[in-house]
């Protein structure tokens, strides 16, 4: 199916529609990457102290899992239809600043929180601010951004996520410092209040950012027509999907494990903040240099490496003798490839479904995103519990190290180059 079959814009139409984007994308995508940080920074100085609240509320390595998973359970219901949603309406901003909206009551409602459950509860919230904000940002840049810019755009819009996941941390670090068990609940408390202060802020940028679709019958009629089902049957959607799961379900386990990891081994909180930001550091990089990567490399073997190296690194901090040298290694070396798989699985699922259906095939990432981070955070509970928190990294090395094969077995299509050919760049 083709864009213009499935109810999409002709040539003429995308190409003025990119001229025109083109000319007032530094307004627009500026604000954006703002607004990204900000929020990305709330919700990272926010996720590691979860695992602390947690602790500090008597919970275990079990406890840690089931609450992480509960950060997706809500999104798995909504991504589909929020993503048909945007599909078909101009106002991408509304949705952008109710997912700011959503982010602060999260934050928020975890400052107050007093039992596990409730933990559980406030992390569910945070989690739909977070599928909102990131559906609306993400559907911007597919429909405001000119085709031979899209991996650039969507390289800079993971750098500044990943500016946020480099921050919170680091924030988290220097909020708790070297607060003992016994502070734990007032020390997590402060600073879920200061999160919440963050992403609030961000509602500015997000009101301003003034990003719209463009919306017609057509496209509207497209949106309805393609099933969700239609989209998954399209070539290379389900290995897309898959790889994007991975990818950040590795991320999760990192994110969740690592504190305890670390308090097994003695290391203080904000080691772990400063660990945590070292890997955030390294994405960056990789994502700003993102476009230049794609000149030398095709994706097949950058979303190959990305998952492979991100596996071993994995492996390495999980190891016992793995000493705080040894990881912050590991994370740097592993934290570059991890950055890079993100922004080309985005591009990948843009350009290989109809332009009208852009918004919900995100959705539909978003969703196995949301799969991976309820399964595969409970599988490792489970098993962290019995074998401690290196056995959840083990979880996520074997899910990376199959999603690095996929690539390779299938050389599946993601749209075009940018030079509008097809060839190994615009292959997964």
């Amino acid at each position: 199916m083709t864009a213009s079959e499935a109810g999409g814009p002709t040539n003429t139409t995308r190409e003025a529609r990119n001229h025109t984007a083109g000319a007032s994308s530094g307004r627009w995508l500026l604000l954006l990457l703002l607004t990204t940080v900000l929020t990305q920074t709330a919700l990272n100085l926010v996720r590691p102290l979860i695992s602390y609240r947690v602790i500090a509320l008597g919970g275990d390595g079990l406890a840690v899992g089931l609450v992480t998973a509960a950060f997706a359970v809500l999104p798995l219901l909504a991504a589909v239809p929020l993503g048909r949603m945007a599909d078909r309406t101009r106002r991408g901003w509304i949705i952008l600043a109710a997912g700011v909206l959503l982010l602060t009551g999260g934050a928020t409602s975890l400052a107050v929180t007093t039992s596990v459950l409730t933990v559980a509860a406030s992390n569910t919230v945070l989690g739909l601010g977070h599928l909102v904000f990131m559906l609306a940002a993400q559907g911007g840049v597919a429909a405001l951004s000119p085709a031979h810019n899209l991996d650039r755009n969507f390289g800079w819009f993971t750098a500044a996520a990943s500016a946020g996941q480099l921050a919170g941390p680091a924030l988290s670090g220097l909020l708790l410092g070297g607060t003992t068990d016994q502070h734990l609940t007032q020390a997590t408390t402060e600073a879920f209040w200061v999160a919440a202060g963050a992403a609030l802020l961000a509602l500015l940028p997000a009101l301003l950012s003034g990003i719209r679709h463009e919306r017609s019958s057509r496209r509207e009629e497209g949106a309805r027509k393609t099933s969700t089902a239609a989209l998954l049957r399209m070539p290379g959607v389900p290995s897309g999907l898959f790889v994007s799961l991975a990818l950040l379900a590795g991320l999760d386990l990192i994110t969740a494990y690592l504190p305890l990891i670390a308090e097994s081994r003695g290391i203080a909180p904000a080691v772990v903040g400063l660990l945590l930001s070292l890997r955030a550091g390294a994405s960056i990089a990789s994502r700003l240099l993102l476009d230049r990567l794609l000149r030398f490399v095709g994706r097949t073997t950058l979303v190959t490496a990305s998952c492979s190296v991100t596996a071993a690194g994995m492996l390495v901090v999980s190891l016992p003798a793995t000493g705080v040298p040894g990881m912050a290694v590991a994370l740097l070396v592993g934290g570059f490839f991890l950055g890079l798989g993100q922004p080309l699985t985005m591009t990948h699922v843009v350009t290989a479904v109809p332009e009208t259906a852009r918004s919900t095939a995100l959705a539909l990432r978003l969703m196995s995103n949301r799969v991976g981070q309820v399964a595969l955070p409970f599988l490792a509970g489970v098993i962290a519990s019995p074998l401690g928190a290196a056995g959840a990294l083990w979880v996520g090395t074997g899910i990376l190290a199959t999603a690095g094969v996929v690539p390779q077995t299938r050389r599946l299509r993601a749209g075009r180059s940018r030079d509008g050919t097809p060839g190994d760049n615009s292959q997964l």
